[in-house]
């Protein structure tokens, strides 16, 4: 079985990320996200939940409560876009390049994460993408 969480460089309609967050969402909603994950937003630390509502223009918890509405994942997008911001192409290349780019060359932050995930000694791991794909079996 493959891990039940995609990849952040999986794209729903052209955007990475989304797509993790709303197999978080449904995880969680089934009582089945694994411990070692957060959900949502943490207050004082941008997490790429974070990140994607305020690039959406959506608020968390709204649409959480839509994801467990149900509903496929373009379907719950568009509801992004209806009730949030709807990005041109260019801010979706600028977002993807943004968010395909965390970690790489930025604060210590990253390096933190990667030695507490054991993953030192790897220097192929270069981006929270990378990371995020090491940890899940993926890379």
């Amino acid at each position: 079985m493959s891990f039940p969480i995609r990849s952040a460089r999986d794209q729903v309609s052209g955007i990475y990320v989304f797509g993790r967050i709303l197999d978080k969402i449904r995880l969680h909603a089934e009582g089945k996200l694994p411990p070692a994950y957060h959900l949502g937003i943490i207050p004082g630390n941008r997490t790429f939940d974070d990140r994607v509502c305020k690039f959406l223009g959506v608020d968390y918890a709204a649409l959480r409560d839509r994801v467990v509405e149900g509903g496929t994942d373009e379907e719950v997008l568009e509801w992004c876009f209806e009730n949030g911001t709807r990005p041109t192409a260019e801010q979706i290349e600028i977002w993807n390049g943004f968010m395909f780019k965390r970690g790489w060359r930025d604060s210590s932050g990253f390096d933190k994460d990667k030695a507490d995930a054991g993953f030192s000694g790897r220097p192929e791991i270069m981006t929270y993408f990378d990371l995020f794909d090491a940890e899940e079996g993926r890379a």
